[in-house]
């Protein structure tokens, strides 16, 4: 089984950017044997649950997070290790989608730090990274914070990842592999110009270099990744890695009724429970009935069941 996991994958709930349902996606990733796929919309989680149903429907293992693009232009991809770590995420997003309204997310770094605990933070690289952009990375994330390695098909590209990766070294920072995915076909190419023209206000054939400049944005088999990153077999392994840190599934989220102490000491089932005995009592003084009792003991075991205490 090969080791490299995709966690650059961007659905057509970035909108304007991404061509590609979370469901095909998905169906796309278990033809080509991936065994887990890292979903990071633009500024939002919104297809996750569409991706949790590609999960549930081919077993293909769905790690849900987000990028962020900041205000000075930094850009990250944010994965939740666990349930604690999704909830600070998702304020996270809260408080960026306050700032900026409809369609925007804007946040600053000190944000994500703020709320970065339990949060793998990988640092897309844009035209240069200063060495200053990594060791805030390390300070921050420590072994949490990774640089992403993505091949851009331009002159100079394999250079350009030697030096990154040399950056990254000296810096204390992994490097990732990630193939930047927006589409899960090749076919799907002409959609995605579609797209990018309405985002730019343009016609196609005027898009030049506005248009996403390297081709192959398509979903691509494990081992055709690991043959591409065969120079950087930890940036391989570095995917995996995260991969197996990040285990929160979206199936850990239930609502949770708000709960304010009825008897101290006790939680809501145990009061609810106490409350019906004595209510139990004081109706059948002589004796509560078998019939009665039966039916208490099954309601009361299935209002324990589905966390409905607090209602009541």
């Amino acid at each position: 089984m090969a080791t490299y996991v995709e966690l650059q994958v961007t659905s057509h709930f970035s909108f304007l950017r991404g061509a590609s349902a979370p469901e095909e996606l998905f169906a796309a990733a278990a033809l080509q044997g991936h065994r887990a796929l890292g979903l990071a919309d633009w500024g939002s989680v919104a297809g996750v649950v569409r991706g949790w149903d590609g999960q549930k429907t081919t077993g293909v293992r769905m790690i849900a997070g987000t990028r962020a693009d900041l205000r000075d232009g930094r850009a990250l991809l944010l994965y939740p290790v666990d349930r604690q770590a999704w909830g600070r995420l998702t304020r996270l997003l809260s408080i960026g989608k306050g700032r900026g309204g409809k369609g925007r997310c804007i946040l600053d770094w000190s944000d994500v730090v703020e709320h970065g605990e339990g949060l793998i933070a990988i640092l897309l690289p844009g035209e240069h990274v200063g060495a200053a952009d990594l060791a805030e990375l390390r300070q921050a994330f420590g072994a949490r914070g990774y640089l992403a390695l993505s091949f851009r098909r331009r002159p100079g590209d394999g250079g350009r990842l030697y030096v990154l990766d040399r950056q990254a070294r000296a810096a204390g920072v992994r490097c990732v592999a990630t193939g930047d995915v927006l589409y899960h076909a090749a076919e799907r190419r002409p959609l995605q110009d579609v797209l990018t023209a309405i985002r730019e206000k343009a016609t196609i054939d005027a898009l030049g270099f506005r248009r996403e400049r390297f081709m192959d944005r398509n979903l691509k088999p494990p081992e055709e990744m690991e043959r591409r990153f065969a120079a950087f077999p930890g940036a391989i392994q570095a995917s995996a890695d995260i991969a197996d840190q990040c285990r929160f599934d979206l199936g850990e989220i239930q609502y949770q009724y708000p709960y304010e102490e009825v008897m101290a000491g006790c939680t809501a089932q145990q009061a609810l429970a106490r409350l019906t005995e004595e209510a139990a009592a004081r109706m059948f003084p002589g004796g509560v009935p078998h019939a009665y009792r039966s039916q208490i003991d099954h309601e009361l075991a299935l209002i324990d069941k589905l966390g409905y205490a607090p209602i009541f």
